[in-house]
């Protein structure tokens, strides 16, 4: 997973890179919240950040605001990196858009904690979205199945958007995942298989004996 980090110090930028990739992530650098927040709003940005609170230009706070403001923003987790321990910067970045934080100096063992549910976390909303847009696709498929559609009068056949004629049952297979299995109903039976089955015999010269329906159609 790609990881942002967002530093102003130089040594605790290099710490952080060899760190993370020491743990087998894929690292982007900045020293402050202008170009952090460009590359988080490119396409294919990094789902991890963790940025510092005190940078030039734009602190990490309001990289964060900037950020959650997205309209079409994806699955990304922050992580505050700062030296302020007080309840009310913790409640006043966490406000802000942080879905957690760090203190400094920080702990390898708990940056790395942090860093793993942090890929937890995307890795759920990302499969959550996906499924999400699955849905809503079988949605649309299901509306097209809705409205009105231009049918023949005499042979039935349904007109699609590119003005071709298709079966009703192909055009609705086409549009879903309806299986068909077909049978006779009984009003079907009576005025065509009945006169076509009397036809064959009268034909053939023989009587036929009259064929029980069973209930819903002959199959």
């Amino acid at each position: 997973m790609k990881i942002l980090i967002a530093e102003d110090d130089p040594v605790s930028r290099r710490l952080l890179e060899a760190t993370l990739g020491k743990w087998g992530y894929e690292v982007t650098s900045t020293s402050n919240g202008t170009d952090a927040w460009e590359v988080l709003a490119a396409p294919q940005a990094p789902k991890l950040a963790i940025l510092d609170w005190m940078m030039p230009e734009m602190d990490g706070v309001e990289v964060c605001r900037r950020v959650r403001g997205r309209p079409d923003q994806g699955p990304l987790h922050i992580l505050l990196l700062t030296a302020r321990g007080r309840k009310e910067d913790v409640i006043a970045g966490l406000g802000a858009g942080a879905d957690d934080y760090i203190t400094k100096p920080f702990d390898q063992e708990e940056l790395r904690a942090r860093v793993q549910v942090g890929v937890r976390i995307v890795e759920l909303q990302t499969t959550l979205a996906a499924r999400v847009q699955e849905l809503e696709e079988a949605l649309v498929r299901v509306r097209q199945l809705r409205g009105l559609l231009p049918i023949c009068s005499y042979c039935k056949k349904i007109r699609d958007d590119r003005n071709y004629w298709q079966q009703v049952e192909q055009y609705v297979s086409t549009h879903s995942e309806v299986q068909f299995s077909h049978g006779i109903c009984p009003e079907c039976y009576s005025k065509v298989v009945e006169p076509q089955l009397d036809e064959a015999a009268r034909v053939q010269g023989v009587n036929r004996a009259p064929v029980k329906k069973r209930r819903g159609g002959a199959q």
